[in-house]
């Protein structure tokens, strides 16, 4: 049986809650002499549990909000929207950037402008901050300055390589798992036709940002996601290795 995203959400945070309270009556006395760091998490403890897996894979997908032949005469968003290139063709809006962990739940998303490079939200923190372990992503986030960004906080960011570029050895596990990268593809489809994030009829930014978000959560509470069986690919590793 599938349990719910928001139902194991609220399960670990009940938990949490509940665990906190008794380890405090049995903590000992802090030594006032020592100093301690009171800065507040950024993440409670049931968001760090239910979200990231340490396998996470990144993309980002057109978001319409006209046909290209009738960008100039577009108002809605004029100043806003601009004019972009995925692997379909140019198209005119904005472009979602989407990272997903390996049970295809959506752990972080952002929306920037149509001509933004795929490598530019990797390189704020702000982006990436629930993010750790590997991080699997496409020819477009080839970068040796992401990448050792990246490594500093923990992220290790695999992508395939190009053919101009040297051949590097990479574990047989992590091959596969970027053989199967292409499951947010799926996530992506559909977020359009299922969820339906992209439509032409917008009349302001509000209503754009609201049919957007009300898509990602409809998704999110999705009983079923497309995700990938680690369980498989490690036996699959493990027959070539043999």
């Amino acid at each position: 049986m599938d349990t719910n995203l928001v139902e194991i959400f609220y399960l670990v945070d009940e938990f949490c809650k509940e665990f906190k309270r008794v380890m405090a009556g049995h903590q000992l006395p802090e030594d006032p002499s020592k100093k301690r760091r009171n800065r507040a998490f950024t993440m409670s403890d049931s968001e760090v549990i239910t979200e990231c897996t340490g396998i996470s894979i990144i993309d980002s997908t057109p978001v319409r909000v006209c046909h290209i032949k009738r960008e100039k005469s577009h108002k809605v968003f004029k100043g806003l929207a601009t004019k972009g290139k995925s692997t379909i063709g140019w198209f005119f809006g904005f472009k979602l950037h989407l990272i997903i962990n390996d049970k295809g739940e959506i752990i972080q998303f952002l929306i920037t402008q149509a001509h933004v490079d795929d490598r530019d939200p990797l390189a704020d923190s702000k982006f990436h901050k629930k993010i750790f372990g590997k991080l699997f992503g496409d020819k477009g986030y080839i970068s040796q300055s992401l990448f050792d960004k990246l490594f500093v906080d923990n992220i290790h960011l695999i992508t395939k390589i190009r053919k101009n570029m040297k051949n590097s050895l990479m574990h047989l596990h992590d091959k596969i798992i970027l053989r199967k990268r292409a499951i947010i593809e799926t996530v992506n489809d559909l977020l359009m036709n299922s969820c339906q994030i992209e439509h032409t009829w917008h009349r302001c930014l509000n209503n754009f940002v609201a049919n957007l978000v009300s898509g990602l959560i409809a998704y999110n509470l999705a009983p079923k996601k497309p995700a990938l069986n680690l369980e498989i690919i490690d036996l699959t590793a493990i027959k070539k290795v043999a």
